[in-house]
């Protein structure tokens, strides 16, 4: 699973790269809000961890640039500042979860997962809806119908 985390705490996140990657993940770490943007731009990833205040562009804007780069990409925002305002204003940009710092590792972990699934999900449903887009996939699909509804077995 490859990662992407964008924190300006840069001793916090040199530690939890190193972790993370101990446990077989693959972790780019951005330093800012702007280099997090330019590496969503140059390449895919699976899941993002965005901190929420940063100097430059805020997490909030991260956010943002990141779903219009990569709609799927799951966002776990995460902050010093937990507030019940700051989480409503990340949940526009459909953020995952909201998470407070400092978190417990394996609780960071598990939402990673979670995340990584949820996308998988999405990723299922945009595919069978491409598919069913077709028109060969709603011919098939009412032939099916169509066989159900008469008994027809092949």
């Amino acid at each position: 699973m490859k990662l992407l985390f964008v924190d300006d705490e840069q001793t916090f996140l040199k530690y939890l790269s190193k972790r993370l990657v101990m446990d077989g993940y693959r972790v780019r770490t951005t330093f800012s809000g702007e280099e997090g943007v330019e590496a969503a731009a140059a390449e895919d990833f699976d899941v993002a961890v965005v901190d929420l205040k940063m100097p430059g562009i805020d997490g909030i804007e991260v956010q943002k640039r990141l779903k219009e780069l990569q709609p799927l990409l799951p966002c776990i925002v995460l902050t010093g500042y937990g507030s019940v305002e700051n989480a409503l204003q990340s949940g526009k940009y459909n953020a995952f979860k909201f998470l407070s710092k400092p978190v417990d590792y394996d609780t960071l972990v598990a939402t990673i997962k979670e995340a990584y699934e949820h996308r998988q999900e999405l990723e299922r449903e945009n595919r069978q809806g491409t598919q069913e887009a077709r028109p060969e996939g709603k011919v098939k699909k009412a032939f099916s119908k169509f066989r159900k509804l008469y008994g027809v077995n092949d």
